[in-house]
């Protein structure tokens, strides 16, 4: 018991450090604004440098050689345009639409009394564990709505844990990392997996004329096994480490008032809002079904397909939006706190008011975005990175570690899932095939790596959005910054890597298939 509370002691002072120090930065409006002078002049000097990467990426015609240079954003050509598009560039930044939208949906259903009357029938009485496991479970699963999923996972689990009186910052972290740490992974087929495959298809179809399997199942079985892991993860490391140290939650906020036991029962007309939210669920899932299960349905593609993209995946934010305001609506008729379009407006207005701060750090925020992009910086790291374990004299499953690392790194710098693999896939994926690697291993190496570093990546622009849903749980005297975030996320990041690594690695020793028909090696 003396060891585990001295290693809590060690680590508690280690967030600590790094939430102090990192609070100790500007502002993050000031921030990014450092951040994007300091890009115009590191792309400036690379630029004079003449600073280039030549890497293989795929085409129409199949694979061809790129050569990108660094490009100077302190030139005429570049401000002519970019004065021209500024407003552009932050109302196109995309977590904005996705927040707001977001945050309407939900503050109806909770400020109507949904969210808790659902957490007070679903889990009162649970273990925390199970609740958390649950706000897991449902934030890995979110990836299914893409970037939708990694605002709604954290918005939730922060109303869910006020819900019960726990302290919302656990279940805010909970829904975030789930929804964006374990972003690969999923019980079910995502878009991603989708455009992934077809990636990889274009690459190895590029390379050799040999029949391979490569299909958007192809690591299916990793992911929903690794699903139920993560989540299992995310579980402990919220109860045993972010939970204690968070401590007692005493809001700032004297409006927002932790529930008593007494408070945390149903009455009978919170019963009966349930039950209306039920049968709209119901009524709401058939109308998907119909809309999507027959040829030719309205949420299928111009092929009658739903994957890689439909109307389908591309409009999941506004189904996602469109079944909350549904059942906070017909919950708060029946309970009678919405009694006409004044309380709705109301409820929503609040929602905004929790994300007025985000949207200020959005606009440097969306430069910063813009001009790393467009300095081609990410992609001279990225391609130097590959470069280099390209280069090291490895093979078998200690190269496919290699590349987790790689990728893990690639990702603090690097957003984009698919350019990252359009960057580096063209490099391992034959390299790793003529090893008797199959590409759905090389694929399922890549995605771990590009999926548990980005809660920690400096350049995520999700950290504004969880400081904004943080600010309206804040604490009493408490201080809120970039540190804040990253002292919470770095220990989920490191257990996250680590575990999936030795879950990947033992997978790989049994000789399991990646999904079916693909086996792990050639």
């Amino acid at each position: 018991m003396k060891q585990k509370t001295k290693y809590m002691s060690v680590l508690e002072k280690f967030m600590k450090i790094v939430e102090v120090g990192g609070n100790k930065l500007p502002h993050p409006l000031v921030l990014f604004t450092y951040l994007t002078i300091f890009i115009l002049i590191l792309s400036f000097i690379l630029a004079k440098l003449n600073v280039s990467v030549t890497y293989l990426t795929t085409s129409k015609e199949g694979l061809k050689e790129v050569t990108v240079n660094a490009y100077n954003l302190l030139s005429k050509e570049f401000f002519r345009t970019f004065v021209k598009d500024f407003v552009n560039i932050y109302i196109g930044f995309f977590p904005i639409g996705l927040v707001v939208v977001m945050m309407f949906g939900v503050s109806v259903a909770e400020k109507s009394g949904l969210i808790s009357a659902l957490m007070k029938k679903l889990v009162f009485g649970a273990p925390d564990y199970l609740v958390t496991f649950i706000v897991a479970i449902v934030g890995i699963c979110a990836n299914l709505a893409s970037d939708a999923g990694i605002v709604f996972a954290p918005a939730i689990g922060g109303a869910v844990f006020f819900a019960l009186g726990r302290h919302p910052f656990a279940g805010i972290m909970a829904g975030y990392v789930a929804a964006y740490g374990g972003f690969s992974a999923n019980l079910l087929i995502a878009g991603t997996d989708a455009l992934l495959a077809g990636i990889t298809q274009s690459i190895i179809s590029g390379f050799t004329s040999e029949p391979v399997n490569i299909h958007p199942l192809m690591n299916w079985f990793v992911m929903a096994s690794s699903t139920i892991m993560l989540a299992a993860v995310v579980t402990i490391v919220t109860e045993k480490i972010i939970t204690p140290i968070l401590g007692k939650f005493d809001p700032a906020d004297e409006t927002l008032k932790v529930p008593s036991k007494e408070e945390l029962t149903l009455t009978e007309t919170e019963n009966k809002g349930l039950k209306a939210v039920g049968i709209t669920t119901i009524i709401f899932i058939l109308g998907l079904f119909i809309l999507s299960y027959p040829k030719n349905a309205f949420f299928r593609n111009a092929s009658g397909n739903l994957l890689p993209t439909s109307p389908l995946t591309q409009g999941l934010m506004f189904i996602i939006f469109l079944y909350f305001m549904l059942i906070g609506y017909f919950y708060g008729k029946v309970t009678k706190t919405i009694t006409s379009g004044k309380d709705i407006a109301k409820f929503m207005q609040s929602g905004l008011e929790g994300v007025s701060g985000f949207l200020i750090v959005c606009l440097p925020a969306s430069m910063f975005i813009h001009f790393f992009t467009k300095s081609n910086i990410s992609t001279l790291i990225g391609v130097g990175g590959a470069h280099f374990v390209e280069r090291m004299d490895i093979s078998g499953i200690p190269l496919v570690i290699m590349l987790i690392l790689l990728t893990a790194f690639m990702n603090l710098f690097i957003s984009s899932g698919s350019s990252k693999w359009l960057i580096i896939g063209p490099i391992f994926v034959p390299m790793f095939y003529m090893l008797g690697i199959h590409p759905a291993t090389t694929q399922m190496a890549y995605r771990i790596g590009d999926s548990t570093t980005n809660i920690i990546s400096p350049v995520s622009a999700y950290i504004p959005v969880i400081l904004g849903m943080m600010e309206k749980y804040r604490s009493k005297n408490q201080e809120l910054g970039i540190g804040s975030v990253l002292s919470l996320t770095i220990p989920y990041s490191v257990i996250l890597l680590v575990i999936w690594i030795i879950f990947f690695t033992i997978w790989l020793l049994i000789g399991l298939p990646m999904g079916p028909g693909t086996p792990a090696f050639l």
